[in-house]
């Protein structure tokens, strides 16, 4: 397989990541298109890292992988607090949470 074609692929779900970040207001939705995000940007790091033949990108990969884990973690606790206070995950009653 071609380099561009997984460049093509990352540039794809990059693109689809962002506009579910930017359009969507349902906090899990949110999440989930930045792990689409992340994701992208793993599959060019492996793509760059086999095209130059080394297993640096897999190792950023790695490291992508386990901030990925922490920002679920501290996003799903996020919306879980927006839902208790406000019995919603819509982000648009997040700005009503400003003291």
């Amino acid at each position: 397989m071609w380099l561009n074609q997984f460049l093509l692929l990352g540039a794809a779900l990059f693109c689809i990541g962002v506009y579910g970040a930017l359009a969507r207001r349902n906090g899990v939705m949110v999440l989930m298109s930045i792990e689409m995000i992340l994701n992208a940007v793993n599959i060019n790091l492996i793509a760059f890292g086999a095209f130059n033949g080394t297993v640096v990108g897999q190792v950023f990969a790695l490291f992508v992988i386990a901030v990925a884990a922490a920002e679920v973690g501290v996003g799903l606790a996020i919306v879980l607090t927006i839902y208790r206070n406000r019995a919603t995950i819509d982000f648009e009653s997040a700005s009503l949470m400003k003291g």
